[in-house]
This record gives structure tokens, C-alpha cells and sequence, in this order.
């Protein structure tokens, strides 16, 4: 081993979301949108690597080599921010096995962000307050903040105004992949350019009026998203379709999109899907349940004390 670095390794997984309901309020003065969502963790996940060094370079690798590993990495990004926070003198060495596709609106980075920040701070024992992690996250991204609590929760504002909500019974999902991919930035514009003068009152009075109270009913179910990112891309409502074909009781357009995920009624139907399912060509199909907070938890092993302290308040507070 290398002289100079520290035998200190923990390896954790950065669970994926999906969004039980997304609605689009409005327009901020800021730019930005106001939103108000019902997130929900799910088994998908990358995993993280965090090695201690005791030297200060942040170095980052990934078994996808499509992935930046430098400062446009939001991992990359978490820990300088971490380190910079609190003046740590040390390092890391961190490596990501991704599982969570990109552009897909899983939230894959932003776990991998939010884990990357509580590990290190586990690892280099470092003591933030609930405050100083959610300020950390909310700089990092809008979804951040949710993975700081996990489980199901309620979001609003931007997102980053997070409020943990009673575990539903577990779902089994499955979630597709289609080969065509919409960012987050393209997924707004379309959305934006679908309020036109005539429907724009329409559409965000119909927004405003959604009591989202966690129901997982099939008419609580819904994406404003969907119109604006299915006429981008028709191939991401064909992945949506088939899932319907194979048996979903209902299926939903994944945050801002490409993935789809459909919800079955057990195990036995959703593995009577995968066989049913009519994929495209490239298509990746994950198999997957929902993930309640304590299971979430668990998963982080010495790292869910620090999870602990956003489960039973306002993690947008």
C-alpha cells in the first residue's frame, strides 16, 4: 500500500428514486420551478467507495467510463465541498460502480452526491449539524436534500424543502430504461413551452388544486412532465405503454425522465412481466421494490445515525 494512505475504507449504496406524484406549480422569480412531490426511494443503486488519505487531493473513479470523474462529477463536487467546508486537511479516494442510468430522472447523481457527503463525514469524523448537511446538499441540487432522509417524503419549493412522510407497504416496480435520454434542463424547457397563453392558467390552476396527501391510488398518480417529454421523445411513452401491456396496475414517467417505472401487485406478477414485457431493442429493464426509511437506514450501516437526525422533521427547515 502507498505510503500516506490510511487503511480507513467504507463502502455504502446510493439508492435511487422515483416521484409518486410531480407537480409543477409555477414559475419562481428566480427562474426556478415551484414544485411539490411525493419522492420514494427504491432498491436500485450505485455504490460508493470513500477511502481516507492523508493527503488533500479529492480523486474520484468510476467503472462507467462516460462519467466525468473531475469536478463535473457531482460526487467530485460533494466532497470538495465538504472538505472545504470544515478546512480538512485530509483526502479521498472514492470509487463509483454505477447502476443507476443517467438522464433518467432516478436521482442517481444526487444519491450519490448526499451519500458521498455523510460517508466522508463519517470517515473523516467530521460532526455536522442537520442544518450544515442540508445547506451542503440543497448547494449541490434540488433532490440531494430528499436522499439526506430517504423512505417516502413530501418536497416543495424547488425540491429541496423536504418532509418525511409514514412508509406505505412495500411495491414491487419495475423500471425501463428507454435508449433515448431527456435532461433535466431539455425536460423544463419543453414543459415551459408547453404553457401557452391559452393553457398555461389551465394546466398550473389544475397543479395548485392536487392535494398530494402520499396516496398511491392510481389517479393520485401523476407527472406533469409526461405531455411535454413524451412529444420529445414518443419513445419514452412506448416504454410506458409496454409496461401497461405487461400487467402494471399503473405506470408513471420517472422526475423529469427517460425512465419509466410501472407498479405490480407482488413479486409473481412482476416477474411475469419481465418475461411479457415487449423491450426495444437497447432497452434496460431493473426489477425493483420501494425502500422505507429504516431499511434505508440499516443499509447505511455506521452512516444511518447521521440519517437518523432527518427522518422526524422538516429536512427543508
Amino acid at each position: 500500500m502507498p505510503k500516506g494512505v490510511s487503511e480507513l475504507t467504507l463502502k455504502l449504496p446510493a439508492f435511487a428514486k422515483i416521484n409518486w406524484s410531480l407537480r409543477v406549480i409555477g414559475k419562481r422569480p428566480d427562474g426556478h420551478h415551484e414544485l411539490v412531490t411525493i419522492f420514494q426511494t427504491i432498491s436500485l443503486h450505485d455504490a460508493i467507495t470513500l477511502t481516507v488519505t492523508n493527503h488533500p487531493q479529492i480523486v474520484l473513479s468510476s467503472d462507467d467510463r462516460s462519467l466525468a470523474c473531475d469536478e463535473q462529477n457531482l460526487v467530485w463536487r460533494a466532497a470538495a465541498a465538504l472538505q472545504a467546508r470544515i478546512g480538512e486537511k485530509r483526502g479521498t479516494r472514492i470509487r463509483l460502480e454505477k447502476r443507476i442510468p443517467t438522464q433518467a430522472g432516478l436521482g442517481g447523481g444526487s444519491a450519490d452526491a448526499a451519500v458521498t457527503l455523510m460517508g466522508l463525514s463519517h470517515i473523516w469524523k467530521i460532526d455536522l449539524t442537520a442544518k450544515e448537511f442540508l445547506e451542503l446538499a440543497a448547494n449541490l441540487g434540488a433532490d440531494v436534500p430528499f436522499f439526506l432522509c430517504g423512505g417516502r417524503a413530501r418536497g416543495s419549493g424547488i425540491g429541496t424543502d423536504v418532509t418525511p412522510l409514514e412508509d406505505a407497504a412495500e411495491r414491487f416496480l419495475l423500471v425501463l430504461k428507454p435508449n433515448k435520454g431527456v435532461s433535466t434542463v431539455r425536460a423544463y424547457a419543453a414543459f415551459d413551452a408547453s404553457l401557452t397563453s391559452s393553457n398555461a392558467k389551465t394546466i398550473l390552476s389544475s397543479s395548485q388544486r392536487s392535494e398530494i396527501a402520499g396516496s398511491l391510488d392510481s389517479e393520485a398518480l401523476y407527472n406533469d412532465f409526461e405531455p411535454a417529454v413524451f412529444r420529445l421523445e414518443p419513445e419514452i411513452k412506448t416504454a410506458k405503454v409496454a409496461l401497461m401491456k405487461a400487467g402494471a396496475r399503473v405506470a408513471l414517467l420517472a422526475g423529469s425522465g427517460s425512465a419509466v417505472f410501472g407498479i405490480f401487485d407482488n413479486k409473481e406478477a412482476q416477474e411475469r412481466a419481465i418475461q411479457a414485457i415487449e423491450l426495444e431493442a437497447g432497452w434496460r429493464v431493473f426489477p425493483c421494490t420501494t425502500v422505507g426509511r429504516n431499511h434505508y437506514r440499516s443499509a447505511m450501516g455506521p452512516v444511518g445515525e447521521i440519517f437518523a437526525r432527518f427522518s422526524g422533521q422538516n429536512a427543508g427547515a
